[in-house]
């Protein structure tokens, strides 16, 4: 019976984004990620080579699975708060990635998929400047700036959900909350980018 190659990098990668999500990648080992996936462990060293290269690899599928989901052109600047409730949308389906993305923060290793992810993150900026240059939202804020506080407001509730409970006393997965919590997002994105009267 022959192997099957992608279905095995498909279970070792579930694995590794649930460790890493769970307890980054100084808390968790290889060893672990094998077991979890139930795949021998040099085959994980095969597949993705050190425990620094497996965590750039699962960061950037989780990176690009958000940009998929959220394309920058998705980005209407006839109402930016709902690029802000998607990104939000996404956040609250898949609180794995923020954690992902504060593991990366607290670590001392490189950054993953750095160039590819500045280009991206470059495109909403300059599209970002040439919505206030055409003045359809507020040009008194740096682009850079204000893209940075859309995906703040978007992605900070699933961030540090214990913030989130003490502030509101509601539980997250409560649908009403969540709804709630998405329309303060929109609403606040659009607050922040709106043109002065």
């Amino acid at each position: 019976m022959a192997w099957d190659t992608d279905a095995t990098r498909r279970r070792l990668k579930e694995a590794a984004t649930a460790e890493f999500a769970e307890r980054g990648p100084d808390g968790t080992t290889m060893r672990r990620i094998a077991e979890r996936a139930g795949i021998n462990k040099e085959r994980l060293y095969n597949y993705f080579g050190d425990k620094q290269a497996l965590f750039a690899t699962v960061l950037t599928d989780e990176l690009d699975k958000l940009a998929a989901a959220v394309p920058g052109n998705a980005m209407s600047f006839e109402d930016i708060g709902e690029f802000a409730g998607h990104t939000f949308d996404y956040h609250a389906a898949h609180p794995e990635l923020a954690r992902l993305l504060l593991w990366e923060g607290l670590g001392s290793g490189p950054t993953a998929d750095e160039l590819n992810r500045s280009k991206h993150y470059e495109q909403k900026v300059q599209a970002v400047a040439a919505a206030q240059h055409d003045g359809l939202i507020d040009d008194d804020m740096d682009p850079a700036h204000l893209v940075f506080l859309l995906i703040a407001l978007a992605a900070w509730w699933v961030s540090v959900p214990q913030l989130a409970h003490m502030l509101t006393g509601a539980d997250p997965q409560d649908k009403a909350e969540r709804a709630r919590r998405r329309a303060t997002v929109v609403k606040a994105a659009r607050r922040l980018a709106c043109r002065r009267q």
